[in-house]
């Protein structure tokens, strides 16, 4: 099998904003499309799930960062000291989007597909950069 080829971290961090503003932007586009299409109550659902996705984008960066961080600075410990504060962010993503589908679903009016509409965004802003990426950038 053939050795990977290394990604220099500049493109990483490129990718990473690029797929964060693309999240943001298809969120407020989606949002105002569900606002006038279906109802403003659909419109901030899509708008809060895509916000939700972005929280859940960032996090997920920053405590993969310090995992690799850690895994970097503590070489020669056969298990590096995690921080509390890496696990937390690791994992509170996941308990705030159930939080917000609970509170979507339990107490309010907006409906709870349009919140997982704005939560999928985040896949499709990650395949719309890739395929930016491999179009345009590589050329």
């Amino acid at each position: 099998m053939a050795d990977a080829i290394p990604v220099p971290a500049e493109l990483k961090r490129r990718f990473e904003r690029r797929v964060a503003w693309m999240t943001l932007a298809l969120g407020a586009a989606a949002a105002a499309v569900t606002s006038f299409a279906v109802s403003p109550l659909a419109g901030l659902g899509v708008c809060l799930g895509s916000l939700l996705a972005w929280v859940n984008l960032l996090w997920l960066e920053q405590a993969a960062d310090g995992l690799a961080r850690l895994a970097k600075v503590q070489p020669g410990k056969e298990r590096p000291r995690i921080s509390g504060w890496t696990w937390t962010k690791f994992f509170a993503r996941y308990a705030l989007i159930g939080l917000a589908l609970y509170v979507t679903v339990s107490r309010s009016r907006v409906p709870a597909a349009s919140v997982l509409g704005g939560l999928l965004l985040l896949g499709a802003a990650a395949m719309g950069v890739g395929l930016y990426e491999v179009l345009v950038e590589t050329r």
